[in-house]
């Protein structure tokens, strides 16, 4: 592909992003986001009655509900409220205290080399987040390790490598965040990772999803599965417990008419045919036709895939989308931006799939009325269309440099996305030299790891990094890894010490690490936009200098 339509392609994509209209991104989210929930529903009764998919993180969140609603439980949900509470203020008041020392590029607390200024250069120091520390509290022990064996392997070993062959793998001179330079070997080959992750993991949990389904047809007679208004299909057997079959009648009680989800799902996809080309114009209404002809079949398989792994491969139907939609758009008609406003579509149908069966297990397990829990989720689901849009507007305003490489906020997994996009229009073409090789070996090797860890089972599997934890590093650095692991540290020592009281208290302490860091973020960012700058620039250099 020639420079010039790669330049253009570039040129068309800039232009998008660096003129949002907040009014456009509420819309797309409004006509993309309830497809999903419509889809799902005709399916509630065979996902967990029928075929009683487990739905690992909605039955845990169901017995934590169901915890609470006794004297003992409620009594620990004070306690744990309280403590929420006490590392929120701190937390908060951290953030505070860190802003006063931010009042210039590569300033504050987030810039300190804890191990040094060489250390710091390659993105290792601990940066003091507690978001990140609360984060590590909550992420198991191998999520984080992985981490931080993929900061080691690529800024530590990898990257200062390629960096000396500059001026021979490419070109000297290129800026930070050119594609064409180590930039490229940073975001490809955590791409490749990515890609190799996700596609071992999608034939592995679609492969479960087919076999279980194909078991579940041939254990049951057709017509009791598929659902049907016209028939009284209770879904109460007399072999079932008592609290079973309690909980089945009143999970059939309040029935959503399959002919409304299906009314539902047409007007919607038609309102998408005709709005999403005015949003996006280089994606065409026979673009969309397709994705939502296809869509309920994805999101099918993700929810009944969810229901026996507790895996939603939302982003990997949407890397497919990026590529099938962006290479059918073509370089000339704006395949980039086809192919990412596709990701968002097909992501938003098939992970609010996955997320509603989640709650539809939930509320199962805990006598709640499904037509409640689907129209709290339509509530929900319509707060976070306005919510999401303004709060980005919000940094996309008080932060100028959000999503660059080395900014306070570089929005890693965007360039990640784009980047996807680059390589599905215009092909390798535009990898630097050598990077093509090194993407292959990365594919392949995370494949081949994650069928070490599964051929070696739970017992050596847990001592096995993480291919896809791995990968993030590699395009960001490795300080938010230093700081998790510091979360695991914490919670380490806190079970070898009173392991009862950690498991009671630490996620209530890391909420409380995670949410008051996220909400100074709301006072910072309308001190910037009120133009009221830190004070103090704390700035740490060679003595020498």
């Amino acid at each position: 592909m020639s420079e010039k339509v790669a330049k253009q392609g570039e040129k068309a994509f800039i232009m998008d992003v660096k003129n949002p209209h907040l009014a456009w991104l509420i819309g797309f989210l409004f006509v993309v986001s309830f497809p999903g929930l419509f889809s799902v529903v005709p399916l509630r009764k065979i996902m967990i009655i029928d075929f009683k998919l487990t739905y690992p993180s909605g039955t845990a969140t169901a017995h934590l509900i169901n915890s609470f609603h006794t004297p003992k439980g409620a009594k620990l949900a004070k306690k744990q409220v309280k403590a929420l509470g006490k590392f929120f203020s701190f937390s908060f008041l951290w953030g505070f205290f860190q802003w006063f020392f931010t009042g210039g590029d590569e300033c504050g607390f987030g810039s300190f080399p804890t191990f040094g200024l060489k250390a710091r250069e390659n993105k290792f120091y601990f940066d003091f987040s507690a978001t990140y520390v609360g984060v590590g509290m909550i992420c198991p022990y191998l999520i984080n390790i992985s981490l931080l064996v993929g900061a080691i392997l690529s800024w530590g070993i990898m990257w200062p490598l390629i960096h000396t062959r500059e001026g021979h793998w490419y070109e000297k001179g290129l800026g930070s965040g050119d594609l064409h330079g180590l930039q490229g070997y940073k975001v490809f080959v955590a791409i490749a990772i990515i890609l190799g992750d996700g596609l071992y993991n999608f034939v592995k949990v679609f492969g479960h999803t087919m076999i279980g389904l194909s078991r579940q047809l041939c254990a049951k007679d057709p017509g009791s599965v598929l659902p049907s208004d016209k028939h009284d299909n209770t879904g109460v057997s007399e072999s079932q417990s008592f609290d079973d079959q309690r909980r089945a009648q009143l999970f059939l009680k309040d029935q959503i008419p399959t002919w409304a989800a299906v009314v539902g799902y047409v007007v919607i996809a038609i309102i998408s045919i005709v709005t999403l080309p005015h949003i996006f114009h280089q994606l065409k209404w026979y673009h969309v036709i397709v994705m939502y002809v296809i869509a309920p079949a994805l999101a099918f398989c993700n929810a009944y895939g969810c229901g026996l792994t507790d895996w939603s491969l939302a982003s990997t139907y949407g890397k497919l989308a990026i590529f099938v939609i962006g290479a059918w758009a073509g370089a000339h008609h704006g395949g980039i931006i086809a192919g990412l406003a596709a990701c968002g579509v097909m992501m938003n149908i098939v992970s609010t799939a996955s997320d509603l069966s989640q709650d539809f297990k939930t509320g199962y397990m805990t006598l709640a009325s499904p037509r409640s829990m689907f129209v709290s989720q339509v509530i929900g689901t319509a707060m976070g269309c306005v919510i999401s849009p303004c709060v980005f507007w919000l940094f996309y305003k008080a932060f100028p440099d959000l999503g660059e490489s080395g900014s306070e906020y570089q929005a890693p997994y965007a360039s990640v996305y784009r980047s996807i996009a680059v390589l599905g229009v215009e092909g390798f073409s535009s990898l630097p030299k050598h990077c093509l090789v090194l993407c292959c070996i990365f594919f392949f090797v995370a494949m081949a790891i994650n069928g070490i860890r599964d051929g070696m089972g739970t017992k050596w599997s847990r001592f096995i990094p993480i291919p896809m934890a791995m990968a993030i590093p590699f395009y960001i650095g490795g300080y938010f890894a230093i700081d998790m692991c510091v979360g695991s540290l914490i919670l380490f020592i806190w079970r070898r010490m009173n392991k009862a009281k950690a498991d009671a208290f630490a996620p209530a302490v890391a909420s409380g690490l995670i949410c008051g860091d996220g909400i100074w973020t709301l006072p910072s960012s309308i001190l910037a936009l009120a133009g009221v700058n830190p004070p103090i620039c704390m700035k740490f250099t060679p003595r020498g200098t």
